[in-house]
């Protein structure tokens, strides 16, 4: 019996959001210990600030070349080695070696964001057609997920063990899923070999590494410094000459005349402005949660506590894929988009007019977690309608570059709104910032509930337009 046979297919799906779930989850470990890491390594808040920063970028670099990787041959090699990557970077981080070793085992963790796609890539090879489209829009969530799974047990962990045990912990379950993955992954010589467009991928570093770069410094450096502008004017030329290379190489990175299809460019468009004004609602809730209520606000809670907030929007997230199953034999895909962003607008202003009750903060949280998960269950599905089967680790990894740089983009401007409203002479943000930052959010929901509704005209129910079925009986 061949090893092919002996792989049990029913275990393919749970492993592969298992590896979605951990890369994500380990990706954002750094996020909750921030003023950990500044006290243990004796360094400043910003400088552990990069910690977080480090692994996005890696992440945005490193999803467009391993989703071009993962349309070829080498998708088994790419899911495995990226995994193993994340595993020694776990590892390297935990030990005591210093905070410039700590930020290279965070890079090397960031290659597991590029996971996702691939894992979308392969659930749309290894299962049935009817299978496959639950699948892909479960693999949607898990990125979503991932956060509220990651801030918690980072808390829990750190508060009982210690900083570097989470680490080991990140370790442990990223061996688990190494393991898995080795196992149940399928072959991959049936597809073609690809070249891999290294030009284009140089091009496309450089610029996405210079627009995060003008977003983790803007508030530091200043949005008007001439640090900041010059690393914005270089990385928008490289992004222009990126998209000029795109169009005329003959195996290009990313396909770029997939953008033609109206779906393809409406998730696209929506990730952006949906990761602009609900991404810093995660952040702004557990520093919220954790400020003294000496400054006029906030409930001085632990890292625990702060972090167990994101729970309910990891569940309702993972819920959301199971609504959205029903919700397409009746909407299109854009109209799914359109009424979640009306979602989430309502999760912000919760937080904007109630947040001084915590059970309400739970709410805006849960909220916030079923409107992401159904916008992020449905995008995967918009994407594989409209590319062929062979661009789809590609055309999946390029959305989440996007979603990686409106994340950024969002917290950036959140960050920057919070030190505006810092009074001379303190270190905190009056609780107007929180209130800036909240309005700041609705804006760029409207925006992408505008876009989702003008890209949802004409458009059909998902399963008339040719994409694998997200019907319930497919569960």
């Amino acid at each position: 019996m061949t090893l092919a046979k002996k792989r049990p297919r029913g275990l393919v799906l749970p492993m592969l959001v298992f590896l979605g779930v951990v890369s994500t989850a380990v990706g954002s470990l750094g996020a909750p210990l921030l003023v950990t890491i500044a006290e243990i390594d004796s360094v400043s808040l910003s400088a552990s600030q990069w910690t977080l920063t480090v692994s996005l970028l890696v992440g945005a670099v490193a999803s467009p070349v391993m989703g071009r990787l993962a349309d070829s041959r080498s998708r088994r090699t790419v899911i495995l080695s990226a995994t193993a990557v994340v595993c020694l970077g776990c590892v390297l981080a935990a030990l005591p070696v210093g905070f410039g070793w700590l930020m290279v085992g965070r890079a090397m963790q960031g290659v597991g964001l590029g996971l996702v796609p691939l894992a979308i890539a392969a659930a749309r090879d290894a299962l049935p057609r009817d299978k496959a489209g639950p699948a892909i829009a479960l693999l949607g969530v898990t990125t979503a997920a991932g956060l509220g799974i990651g801030y918690p047990l980072a808390g829990l962990v750190t508060e009982y063990l210690g900083l570097r045990a989470t680490f080991w912990f990140g370790a442990a379950i990223g061996a688990a899923a190494f393991l898995l993955a080795a196992w149940l992954l399928p072959s991959d010589h049936e597809r073609p070999r690809r070249r891999i467009d290294f030009a284009g991928a140089v091009l496309l570093g450089v610029g996405v590494t210079g627009l995060l770069m003008v977003c983790a410094q803007g508030p530091d450096w200043g949005w008007t410094s001439m640090r900041i502008l010059g690393t914005l004017i270089a990385a928008l030329v490289a992004l222009g000459v990126w998209v000029a290379w795109e169009l005329r190489a003959p195996t290009p990175l990313v396909d770029l005349r997939l953008l033609r299809h109206r779906s393809v460019v409406a998730a696209d468009i929506t990730v952006v402005l949906v990761g602009l004004g609900i991404y810093p609602l995660l952040s702004l809730v557990v520093r919220y949660v954790q400020a003294p209520p000496s400054g006029g606000y906030g409930f001085g809670s632990s890292t625990v506590v702060a972090g167990l907030m994101l729970v309910p929007y990891s569940i309702t997230s993972f819920a959301a894929s199971r609504v959205t199953r029903r919700l397409v034999q009746r909407m299109s895909l854009e109209a799914i988009v359109a009424a979640n962003c009306l979602v989430l607008i309502a999760a912000m202003v919760l937080f904007l007019t109630t947040r001084t009750n915590l059970l309400m903060l739970l709410l805006t949280m849960a909220l916030a977690g079923f409107g992401v998960g159904c916008i992020f269950a449905v995008h995967p599905a918009q994407i594989v309608r409209g590319v062929p089967v062979g661009e789809t680790g590609s055309a999946a990894s390029f959305y989440q570059v996007l979603r990686y740089l409106g994340y950024s983009i969002g917290s950036a401007l959140s960050a920057t709104l919070l030190i505006a409203n810092i009074p001379a002479g303190r270190d905190t943000p009056t609780d107007n910032g929180y209130s800036a930052a909240a309005l700041f959010g609705i804006a760029a929901l409207a925006i992408a509930l505008a876009a989702a509704m003008i890209l949802s005209k004409g458009t059909t129910a998902a399963e008339e337009a040719g994409q694998p079925e997200l019907t319930e009986s497919a569960v």
